[in-house]
């Protein structure tokens, strides 16, 4: 089933108000605090990391990790051949002679990684690609050797908060897009709103439904969402007042399904994933993605492991079913 996007593409004339220089660092900047918070919290669920083995994997992304090796060569490039470059680089392809990271002083780092949040979230409202040539410009020319790491923290930051992947789609220019995580199709954007991705909230109450036995309470939802700032009722800095998202768009989308809990008096409510989330991401990669955040690996948490490489081969089944039925047609079965 086809899922059309609602939100469509933002015009240019909505980018002097959507990204302001002030506003944009605002939000970026805010964001580190909510990573922290996601990255601190661990909600007591099936599958808590107790379970975890000891053997851990760094939580840094994986698209930025992957793409360190390409970056080296073309940071190296770029300064020995760019306008503003300081040094002469010889053929150097790595960057071993580069300053300890641990010498740029804190603030400095935050603020160009702020802004390099700033400046990936624009690219994502406006659908365009960018290049590592023009991520350093928005990096301070005297913190250019510390790229690799910002960027690596920067592409951390748009997937955990906000449900983005920073993936490079030109190896040979470097040229880097930005996408919806998890084959996900919806961003959370309204119609003519002005704001950020909210994908990344999706993408923790889905993660939470799965994890609580493939049904959440409201109560259970809202109670994860409180770590990050997020109420009932209450507006969020960058979120907006997210009840309406929750309870409506990502129910209209089909997302989410909101239902009243059978017997339950004074009534409650619960959530499921819906026909959407279904159709669009699987439950394994909702646990690689848990997973990373956690600092772990999937199967530490092995119910819902088990669970998810179950949903993995019931899949597969039906796509060979499906091919099957259209080669041989129904006379066959």
């Amino acid at each position: 089933m086809a899922f059309p996007q609602k939100n469509p593409q933002s015009s240019p004339d909505q980018l002097p108000q959507t990204h302001s220089e002030t506003q944009g660092l605002e939000v970026a900047q805010e964001s580190k605090a909510l990573e922290e918070a996601s990255l601190s919290s661990h909600p007591e669920m099936p599958g808590n990391l107790k379970e975890a083995p000891d053997a851990a994997i760094p939580s840094t992304s994986q698209s930025a990790q992957s793409s360190s090796s390409s970056i080296v060569t073309t940071v190296s490039s770029s300064r020995k051949y760019g306008e503003g470059s300081s040094r002469e680089e010889e053929g150097d392809s790595t960057l071993e002679a580069d300053p300890d990271p641990k010498n740029v002083p804190k603030d400095a780092e935050d603020e160009n990684v702020a802004s390099l949040v700033n400046y990936l979230l624009f690219k994502y409202q406006i659908k365009a690609i960018t290049t590592i040539e023009d991520m350093l410009k928005i990096i301070s020319k005297e913190y250019e050797d510390h790229f690799i790491e910002m960027f690596q923290r920067a592409c951390e930051r748009l997937e955990i908060i906000f449900g983005l992947d920073v993936k490079e789609v030109d190896p040979y220019n470097h040229c880097y897009a930005i996408f919806i995580k998890l084959g996900l199709t919806y961003d959370g954007m309204q119609h003519g709103e002005v704001g950020v991705p909210k994908t990344g909230i999706l993408i923790l109450i889905l993660a939470v439904i799965f994890m609580r036995g493939n049904r959440a309470t409201e109560q259970e939802i809202w109670d994860v969402l409180s770590v990050m700032g997020l109420y009932s009722g209450k507006k969020h800095y960058i979120f907006g007042e997210p009840r309406e998202l929750i309870t409506k768009y990502f129910v209209e989308e089909e997302y989410l399904n909101y239902r009243k809990v059978a017997n339950s008096d004074p009534a409650q409510f619960e959530f499921l994933w819906g026909p959407r989330a279904h159709a669009e991401t699987t439950k394994m990669q909702v646990l690689k993605f848990l997973a990373k955040v956690h600092g772990t690996i999937p199967c530490g948490f092995p119910s819902q492991y088990e669970e998810a490489l179950r949903d993995e081969e019931e899949r597969t089944r039906e796509k060979v079913w499906a091919m099957d039925f259209d080669l041989h047609g129904p006379s066959h079965f």
